[in-house]
């Protein structure tokens, strides 16, 4: 990558996230919400099963993933920075090109996670990432990714945040990129808060008063209806058991 992505993440952490590490209470928070979100995307793979993560950053999901009882996950990103974070953190995370990762692995995981990394690349590059899970997947593996909903309800924050955001996408899009790369049984679902404590609870509830009518007024505006109105937007796709790669 020799872009200005390339400058960005070479000072990812010390110029943009310095100061936004997720240490005790919130960290614990954001594990609770991976038990709700993300953790049943991945409940019925065996313990031992292959995960790796692109663009693991400082290894909070490594982390997370362990903890959780799999024990063959790897994770790689370009920010050395941040990799240097998660190495400090005896995670088993390496500095690399996620398409030099993908090229010519085969068939080698049962799952590969993407959170937050989409968002990052062109939608050329988008489609080549595409194209490199479907063919590092086992027959039947699956993608988990999370990027940012250009359909959210208040979509600004999070795709102006940063300034490698290059490209946004919603379920349509989405939907399009995987299955043009072959990918099936793909799934949405939204981010958003989780009932975990009466708190949760409470924004559950707001939050779900909100999107009846942010979807009632895009009734009336366009006589289409959305489900997926979260800032960011979680999917689920499965390389088809009987592709050849």
């Amino acid at each position: 990558m020799t872009d200005f992505r390339s400058r960005l993440y070479a000072r990812y952490v010390s110029t943009f996230k310095a100061g936004s590490a997720l240490t005790g209470h919130s960290l614990a928070s954001q594990w609770k919400w991976c038990d709700y979100k993300i953790l049943p995307l991945l409940a019925d793979l065996p313990r031992a099963a292959a995960i790796l993560e692109l663009g693991c950053g400082p290894g909070y999901f490594l982390d997370y993933l362990r903890s959780r009882g799999f024990s063959n996950v790897r994770g790689v990103d370009i920010s050395a920075e941040q990799i240097a974070i998660a190495r400090g953190k005896g995670l088993p995370a390496e500095e690399a090109d996620v398409f030099a990762t993908l090229n010519g692995c085969g068939q080698a995981f049962d799952a590969i996670i993407a959170i937050d990394l989409l968002e990052h690349f062109s939608k050329a590059e988008g489609l080549q990432l595409a194209d490199g899970v479907l063919q590092s997947l086992k027959p039947g593996g699956r993608i988990v990714l999370q990027t940012p909903n250009g359909s959210a309800l208040l979509a600004g924050p999070i795709i102006y945040g940063d300034l490698t955001h290059l490209t946004i996408y919603n379920q349509s899009s989405l939907g399009q990129l995987l299955a043009i790369a072959g990918f099936g049984r793909i799934a949405f679902a939204e981010t958003g808060p989780v009932a975990k404590n009466i708190r949760g609870v409470l924004r559950v509830g707001i939050w779900r008063l909100a999107t009846v009518v942010a979807a009632v007024i895009r009734l009336a505006e366009c006589g289409g209806w959305q489900r997926i109105w979260t800032q960011n937007i979680l999917c689920t796709a499965f390389r088809p058991d009987s592709q050849e790669p």
